[in-house]
């Protein structure tokens, strides 16, 4: 009876540009903070604030309502989609 050899599971490695830490913006040092982190940890911190400030539309969880801090991230937009926040988001990133 042959033993069956058990494949090894490569760690998927992070994407190094995902990682790298990116200064916030004024306007967003505001809601995540001023010091140089990760996309991700950005990301993170966004959805803890809005989460924590309700600002998820109740019907459509999709939309992104925006409180006077984070309406300057949205580009003055009162609503976006999750999908958009990410885009404008990363306007407010720099290397």
């Amino acid at each position: 009876m042959a033993k069956k050899s058990t494949a090894k599971k490569s760690a998927r490695k992070p994407n190094a540009a995902f990682m790298k830490p990116m200064t916030p913006s004024s306007s967003l040092a505001e809601v995540v903070g001023a010091k140089p982190i990760p996309r991700t940890e950005v990301t993170k911190k966004l959805w803890a604030y809005i989460k924590k400030n309700g600002l998820q539309d109740k019907k459509n969880k999709r939309m992104i309502k925006a409180d006077d801090a984070l309406k300057p991230v949205f580009g003055g937009k009162a609503q976006v989609n999750m999908f958009e926040m990410t885009k404008l988001v990363n306007k407010h990133l720099k290397a």
